[in-house]
């Protein structure tokens, strides 16, 4: 603990009390490693303050001290943003006890809910008042709203509804200097100037914290439909989705599985069977709903799919006859990663491009994996609605897990980021950049863009304590040329 790290615990002690002052080194542990456990940091104390007042407290100390805080909510990062350095540098901020839900309205569409919300927790109090928040992901029984701000958080909605970035309607955040910007009004209409809400989402903790955000509700769903069709290709697939987009404004979910990962999932989940007959080269995965208890999602999706099967684009379809069949289709989807996992190391991308060359790409990408690695198994599947993908690399059967991650896993990726860049993509679709991937933007990243993101974080915290090393490369940090 450095003599400034040691000043500024026990002037936050003194003004906020013992409780938001965690120094027990056990109770620190479980948050030192990241969601994947790929990244290990250390840190002397962890502060969790109560509520905007005490964030803002502890932030004007670090800044008058001159220590660095890296924020954390539910510690569900996919690429390290929420571990702090594993020299002990930093202090963690944990808003886990900033957990209230402000407001819900029915009428406004709209709730208030504070950084430590659990997504699931929101969920639950907008289903209440009839309506529902339209994000969702495998953590939602863990990650916080904060954190699903601060990486602009995606998921299997977002063909519908959009990212986090749509969703949000306002921010309440302390800046570097422990100022608060209050910016929950929702206006619908504001030219002051820069937006501050739309640049605090994102930014992984790096320009601001945030405390609290106005969030856009929708109504509860009424009726909902869930298919499952086997088909040739992710071309056929694509072209089933513009089908559908033509007919019906209702699907919230369009999944891309390739046959061979649904058929570890299949292994890997007790029960697993496959939806459809017979065995299909691809897959996808089809949720249409609506809150008008007079729409019929699954007679629309009845008549395409049946239209698609008899023009030959669909081998075999389904419609989940019950809420216990669609909830099965979806453990299948929700468990493609963990089944891979179990199958040995791999190397995971979270990657976009644009949805057009995405079928092309899922094919020709991952041809050139293994052509270039033999031994290995190149894969994608995900959202492919929106261009979202995860491009996984398997290891070849036997390989150490340790030596792959540590020699092996690094190259492929370098190889798939460039093949990314190359379809005019990007290599963070949903994750964010955290650690994992922060020197991969800074050598693949427009000079333009990395000079304007450097420019914006020199700007707002000159001092460099908000989130160090994650999301980007400051000119210091970089090596001399």
């Amino acid at each position: 603990m450095t003599p400034a790290q040691t000043l500024m615990i026990a002037a936050a002690r003194a003004r906020l009390g013992e409780r938001a002052v965690i120094d027990d080194r056990e109770l620190i542990a479980p948050w030192l490693t990241d969601w994947r456990g790929r990244y290990h940091g250390q840190a002397p104390a962890m502060l969790q303050p109560a509520d905007t007042a005490g964030v803002a407290a502890i932030v004007a100390l670090a800044a008058e001290y001159g220590v660095a805080l890296v924020p954390q909510g539910g510690n569900t990062s996919m690429v390290g943003g929420a571990t702090p350095p594993s020299d002990g540098s930093a202090l963690i901020l944990s808003l886990r006890r900033l957990n209230a839900v402000r407001s819900v309205s029915q009428s406004e569409g709209r709730a208030v809910v504070e950084a430590g919300v659990i997504l699931a927790d929101l969920q639950a109090a907008a289903d209440a008042r009839g309506m529902r928040f339209p994000l969702t992901l495998g953590s939602r029984g863990s990650a916080t709203i904060g954190g699903l701000v601060s990486t602009n958080a995606g998921g299997t909605q977002v063909l519908r509804f959009g990212t986090m970035r749509r969703l949000v309607t306002g921010i309440e955040a302390v800046l570097p200097d422990g100022s608060v910007h209050d910016g929950l009004s929702s206006l619908k209409k504001d030219n002051r100037g820069y937006d501050l809400d739309q640049l605090l989402i994102g930014a992984e903790g790096t320009l601001g914290i945030v405390t609290a955000a106005a969030l856009t509700l929708v109504p509860g769903i009424a009726v909902r439909a869930v298919a499952w069709a086997g088909l040739r290709s992710p071309e056929d697939a694509l072209a089933l989705l513009r089908r559908i987009e033509a007919r019906t404004e209702l699907v919230e979910s369009f999944e891309i599985i390739p046959g061979d990962t649904l058929a570890l999932a299949i292994a890997h989940v007790p029960g697993g069977r496959s939806p459809v007959v017979g065995t299909h080269r691809w897959h996808v995965l089809i949720e249409a709903a609506s809150g008008d208890p007079q729409a019929d999602p699954a007679a629309t999706l009845e008549t395409l799919l049946a239209n698609a099967i008899a023009d030959g684009l669909v081998a075999d379809a389904t419609i989940a006859a019950s809420e216990a069949q669609a909830a099965a289709f979806w453990t299948l989807r929700d468990s493609l990663s963990a089944a891979e996992r179990a199958t040995g190391p791999a190397a995971q991308h979270d990657i976009s491009v644009p949805v057009p060359a995405m079928p092309r790409f899922m094919i020709e990408a991952a041809a050139a994996v293994e052509a270039r690695f033999p031994g290995t198994h190149a894969t994608a599947f995900g959202h492919l609605g929106d261009g979202n993908v995860h491009f996984h690399v398997r290891a070849p059967a036997g390989a150490d897990p340790a030596r792959w991650y540590a020699h092996d896993a690094p190259v492929a990726t370098r190889f798939v980021h460039d093949l990314v860049v190359a379809a005019g993509g990007s290599i963070s679709a949903e994750h964010g950049i955290g650690q994992m991937k922060r020197d991969e933007l800074a050598r693949l990243g427009p000079p333009s863009r990395l000079a304007a993101l450097r420019a914006i974080k020199t700007a707002f915290d000159p001092q460099g304590l908000f989130n160090p090393g994650k999301l980007v490369s400051l000119a210091r940090d970089l090596p001399a040329t």
